[in-house]
Parts: structure tokens; C-alpha cells; sequence
């Protein structure tokens, strides 16, 4: 497996070793020993998979502390654009983000640690999500930031009228008004 540090600190791409040939591909989608040996702690205890349509943006979203998820995420079928929004108030990157497109065909992995923003929009006709996450989901700990938010800038890569978000996110507070707590 390669992996890609990022301009943003402790982002990750992991950039497997797949083996194909006429029957289809393998290739190791995680390994603890080998986060280990890289000084990345990773230990992931749900995996998360969702469907999407064209045009689908979720996101952004997050826990706050304690309940902080890291995520190792994938795309099993399709392409997304994955972005991540760095909330850690003592970085030198806080408020930057980080995009990267994610498909089936690409096998690319996209590591989130805690202290970021998550989301993604949907570029292909369908797409299904996978991601491991070293925390439980906690409901009383979800927070969102606007996808849209002015001072992110993010480039969803679809035209805003093509774009849809589910209801919650729509109310998401913009960046400097969404509660942080990295």
C-alpha cells in the first residue's frame, strides 16, 4: 500500500496494491499492523455504507469531542468528490479543506482524522459510500456545517440546480458559526 501525506497534516491517501486479472481484483483494504508501523491510530469499531444518486451532496459533517470519529473512506461503486475541512483551532490549516475524487475504478482511500469536517457529493450517475469510523455514532454529538458556506469556497463539481441535500443539512450553520470543539 502507498500512502499519500497531504498539504493538510494528517490527512492521508492510501493508495493500495490491487492484483487483477481475468476473474476481477483483490487488494488489502486495511491493516492494523501496518497503520501501526506508521504511527496512525486507527481502530475501527462501525462501517458505514450509503447509496446516492447523482448530485447528492452530504455533508458536512462531524462529532464533537469525546465522541470525534476518524474515518478511513471509499467508494465501492462510482466516483465522489470526498472533501475534508479541517476544525482543529490550533492548526495552521483550521478553516482549509482538502477534495479529492474517490471512485471503484481508482481504489483510493481518503483517511480523516478527528478534528475535521466530512463530506462528499455524488458525480457519477450512482454511487455506494463505505467508511469505517473508530467511534461510535452519537447523535447527541452530530454537528453540520453549510455545504455551501462562503468563507469554505468548497467546488462540489456540480452545478448548483443539480445539486441535492437532505433537509437537516440545509440548516447547517456556516462555518464560523458551528460549534467546534478541537
Amino acid at each position: 500500500m502507498i500512502i499519500h501525506k497531504l498539504e493538510i497534516p494528517d490527512l492521508l491517501i492510501f493508495e493500495p496494491k490491487v492484483f487483477g486479472d481475468e476473474r476481477g481484483y483483490f487488494f488489502e483494504s486495511w491493516n492494523n499492523k501496518t497503520a501501526e508501523n506508521l504511527g496512525i491510530d486507527f481502530n475501527p469499531v462501525q462501517h458505514n455504507e450509503s447509496s446516492s444518486v447523482y448530485g447528492v451532496v452530504r455533508g458536512l459533517h462531524y462529532q464533537l469531542n469525546p465522541n470525534s470519529q476518524a474515518k478511513l473512506i471509499r467508494v465501492v461503486y462510482g466516483k465522489v468528490l470526498d472533501v475534508a475541512v479541517d476544525l482543529r483551532q490550533n492548526s495552521k490549516t483550521f478553516g482549509k479543506h482538502y477534495s479529492i475524487v474517490l471512485s471503484a475504478d481508482n481504489k483510493k482511500q481518503f483517511f480523516i482524522p478527528k478534528g475535521f469536517a466530512h463530506g462528499f457529493s455524488v458525480l457519477s450517475e450512482f454511487a455506494i459510500f463505505s467508511y469505517m469510523c473508530d467511534d461510535y455514532y452519537n447523535p447527541q454529538a452530530e454537528r453540520g456545517i453549510d455545504y455551501k458556506d462562503k468563507f469554505l469556497n468548497i467546488d462540489w463539481k456540480i452545478s448548483h440546480d443539480k445539486i441535492t441535500v437532505s433537509e437537516k443539512d440545509k440548516n447547517n450553520p456556516s462555518f464560523d458559526k458551528a460549534e467546534k470543539n478541537f
